[in-house]
């Protein structure tokens, strides 16, 4: 099933004119729970991989031991939790049996666990460009690969990724099943599978990088708005104030290309360490596709869930990236060959 972003609240382009020339193509990416294969875009699901190609390791964990935990020891804890949360029980009663708290608690332990040789990568993303012709990519490719080792790296607090561009119709003979780490450093970093539902959207600079005088302008406009808001009385009006950064701006969750999404730091300046070039985003990974201050994104054929926000769709991947921010990567826009550059936001 397709997914639909509602029309947004209002032309912001009609109100801030200056806003038009700075609008970019975004595609959200709407992952959602499903058995991807190779020949599919997904995230978390299985790459079409060749044979004879080997699959990639992490140099900073060739240990023959790491503390963590086991990735189906993750799955199995997720399982048991989303069958509890959502079936009847008694008020007051536990949420586990004694057997599931058991199976919940070891997946949770750390422990040193034996890994034979360097730390297998973990896919991440899959994205075909027959899917989402969008995709920027490498002359004579139409697929991109993403993985990343499933531990935190150096001072950023995140999975060290690494991309691949390739041609589908090269891979004649696809690995039949990829290798498992049998240790993860966090298991936030270990994708559901999911089928994706590729949607295009327009999307305009995050209040960060617009010039100062237009950001204070939506800042004043929008304070309007709450005025208006508690003339209206307390509780009345709510749901028609709009916000620029949350309702106009910058599309939340998993999507490719777009605006970055600024949100707890100011814009500072990321450049190709190869040749100083420019860079420009690629991908988003977010672990929610929408919140309680970005609801007006939440897709129109969602809309009926009314369950736990944790295990709707919007937190299909089961991922989080830091404190519940997302992964940008971005790409050097003078040469696909180049290192890619990360930031979290």
């Amino acid at each position: 099933m397709s997914r639909t972003t509602p029309p947004r609240p209002l032309d912001v382009t009609s109100l801030f004119p200056e806003l038009a020339p700075l609008a970019r193509t975004a595609v959200r990416l709407h992952p959602r729970p499903s058995t991807p294969t190779v020949k599919d875009s997904s995230i978390g699901g299985p790459l079409l991989w060749p044979a004879d190609e080997p699959w990639p390791t992490c140099p900073d964990h060739d240990a023959p031991a790491h503390l963590g935990v086991v990735p189906g020891d993750v799955r199995r804890q997720r399982r048991i939790l989303a069958e509890a949360w959502t079936r009847p029980r008694a008020e007051g009663a536990d949420l586990l049996t004694p057997e599931e708290r058991e199976i919940v608690d070891r997946a949770d332990d750390e422990r040193r666990i034996p890994q034979d040789g360097p730390v297998p990568l973990v896919p991440v993303a899959q994205l075909y460009a027959a899917d989402v012709p969008e995709l920027p990519r490498p002359a004579g490719t139409d697929l991109l690969q993403v993985l990343w080792c499933p531990f935190d790296h150096d001072e950023d607090y995140l999975p060290a990724v690494e991309l691949y561009w390739r041609s589908s119709a090269d891979v004649t003979d696809p690995l039949p099943s990829a290798p498992e780490p049998s240790v993860i450093g966090n298991d936030d970093y270990l994708p559901e599978p999911c089928l994706l539902h590729p949607e295009t959207v327009t999307e305009y600079p995050a209040p960060h990088e617009l010039p100062e005088e237009l950001a204070d302008r939506i800042h004043a406009w929008e304070d309007e708005q709450d005025l208006d808001d508690e003339d209206e009385g307390e509780g009345e009006g709510e749901e028609n104030v709009v916000g620029y950064q949350y309702d106009l701006s910058v599309a939340p969750g998993c999507k490719l290309g777009g605006h970055a999404p600024w949100s707890f730091s100011d814009p500072f300046p990321m450049s190709c360490s190869a040749c100083g070039s420019d860079v420009r985003p690629l991908l988003t990974i977010d672990g929610s596709e929408w919140d309680g201050g970005s609801g007006s994104w939440r897709p129109l054929e969602d809309a009926d869930y009314d369950g736990l926000h944790f295990l709707g769709p919007a937190c299909a991947t089961k991922l989080t990236i830091g404190r519940g921010y997302n992964l940008q990567i971005y790409v050097c826009v003078a040469s696909y060959d180049h290192p890619h550059v990360q930031n979290m936001q």
